[in-house]
């Protein structure tokens, strides 16, 4: 399982890169596999500001639907629009290819609140 030291982490399974006052956002390694072949990604709320933990878009999969979380309150300033033609991209390469939207970031202070690996690791119990 790849669970990158480098990025953050959330409890419902998002990596984050933060970097300055923008943080890029993704599902993890974990989620994918727990998702299973994804087929679609949608995000509606480019160009939106949404607090924290507030639902900015959802990932389809084969068997089911899942809500994605903002982990940090913030505008949503892009949107991975390659993932409407390659989804599967968040299988294959869910830290890199993957990544879903970038974030400028409105409260720092929330980047505390976000998982070390480490602590990311415990959760799933890897």
């Amino acid at each position: 399982m790849n669970i990158p030291s480098n990025l953050k982490y959330t409890k419902d399974h998002e990596w984050v890169l933060i970097e300055g006052d923008t943080a890029t956002v993704g599902i993890t390694d974990f989620a994918q596999k727990e998702l299973g072949d994804i087929v679609y990604v949608e995000v509606e709320t480019l160009d939106q500001s949404l607090d924290k933990d507030e639902v900015f878009g959802t990932v389809e999969a084969v068997k089911t639907v899942s809500d994605l979380f903002l982990p940090l309150s913030g505008e949503i300033i892009e949107f991975n629009d390659s993932l409407e033609r390659t989804p599967e991209d968040v299988n294959s390469d869910p830290y890199g290819k993957g990544w879903m939207v970038k974030i400028k970031i409105a409260n720092t202070a929330e980047i505390d609140e976000l998982l070390s690996s480490d602590a990311y690791k415990e959760l799933i119990g890897a």
